[in-house]
């Protein structure tokens, strides 16, 4: 057959998908309608999961799964938009990790918003400036962005969903590898590729700035500078990409969470954060744990922090499995609210999958920016 007859079929193929996807958005047309009536949410991460799990599970090929799920998040993006548009405040600024995270979130049909304080992030969603927010939480090298839980202290917003985001640093440079002087970045990169930089760039100053992002705008403009930072920067700022993928740990992951107003639905695989604190007594968290094991909870991260009220008070934060509507969440947090003098829970959302449907089993900690 020649390449016209197959162009020919191709054009047919391409006129069938542009047919359904028209009669798609009229149906969402229809489910926005109603959701109005209802006043019900625009954003449904459970329902979102759903439709990305039956698409990799009926993906035969040639396609690869990643970029079906690519393709098909994209297209959810752009059907919600006609729904209702959403503005997404992140931790910003533009081309920063936490920015990727927020696109893969919401696709590129949601208005960005870009702020420089993780809790003018929670200020905007709780003041309608935006309709959800996206925050570090945690990286699998570095550990836990304490800037985001100590806001959760403060605030009445809860998690709606969370995102996971295999983070590559990249050397950026418009200059030779021996013409750098000075590499500039945030500071977890630093500590994240440590080693090749002692192997590649001993003797080179180290410059901390407030993000990725801004080290590649600096370094874009300046003879004989170099940055780490991240694809989206190298193409914001236009510098090149001197040497890909330089993080010492291959595997690199970070968290980010959803924030917004209401918990969402049940998916049928969800994770609880919940925060509490406890009288000042011997044995008193080991009694608050009990609970959990009775109902057979598996509890996938605990971390403590000041209550920055009083000396040596302690608030503790917890992710364990399953929504806070499943019988066993509740009636276990009914019971921990009995030996604690405080228990919130901070949201009930879908477990994240990392890009191309590898499954998180779910310890990661400390930020990207």
């Amino acid at each position: 057959m020649s390449i016209e007859e197959e162009r020919r079929r191709l054009d047919e193929v391409d006129s069938e998908i542009a047919r359904l996807l028209n009669e798609r958005a009229k149906h969402v047309f229809e489910i926005g309608r109603i959701k109005a009536e209802q006043d019900s949410q625009v954003y449904v991460p459970a329902r979102e999961k759903e439709v990305m799990e039956k698409i990799r599970a009926k993906n035969k090929g040639p396609l690869p799964a990643a970029a079906l799920e690519a393709i098909f998040k994209e297209i959810v993006s752009a059907m919600r938009s006609l729904e209702a548009p959403l503005v997404v405040a992140y931790f910003g600024p533009q081309a920063t990790f936490t920015h990727l995270a927020a696109r893969q979130a919401f696709g590129t049909s949601a208005q960005y918003k870009p702020v420089p304080a993780i809790h003018d992030v929670f200020t905007e969603v709780e003041r309608g400036r935006a309709t959800y927010g996206v925050v570090p939480v945690e990286n699998s090298t570095e550990g836990v962005v304490n800037r985001t839980l100590d806001t959760f202290m403060e605030s009445d917003l809860k998690i709606c969903a969370e995102s996971l985001t295999e983070v590559s640093h990249h050397l950026l440079a418009n200059c030779a590898l021996e013409e750098i002087t000075k590499v500039y970045s945030f500071p977890q990169p630093f500590a994240q590729c440590r080693a090749w930089l002692e192997s590649n760039l001993p003797d080179v100053e180290m410059v901390e700035v407030s993000s990725t992002a801004k080290a590649a705008q600096m370094a874009a403009g300046e003879a004989g500078a170099a940055a780490i930072a991240s694809e989206l920067a190298a193409e914001v700022y236009d510098i090149k990409i001197l040497v890909p993928r330089i993080e010492d740990i291959a595997g690199n992951v970070t968290r980010f969470l959803v924030i917004g107003t209401e918990i969402s639905e049940p998916s049928g695989d969800d994770k609880t954060s919940i925060m509490f604190s406890v009288r000042d007594r011997v044995g008193a968290l080991y009694d608050t744990l009990k609970p959990f094991a009775k109902y057979g909870i598996n509890l996938t991260k605990i971390e403590s922090r000041p209550s920055r009220k009083k000396p040596w008070e302690y608030m503790f934060f917890v992710d364990l499995q399953g929504h806070c509507k499943d019988e066993n969440v509740a009636a276990a947090l009914e019971k921990l609210s009995e030996t604690c003098m405080l228990v919130k829970i901070l949201g009930s959302y879908p477990c994240a999958t990392l890009p191309g449907g590898m499954k998180r089993d779910s310890n990661t900690s400390r930020l990207e920016r």
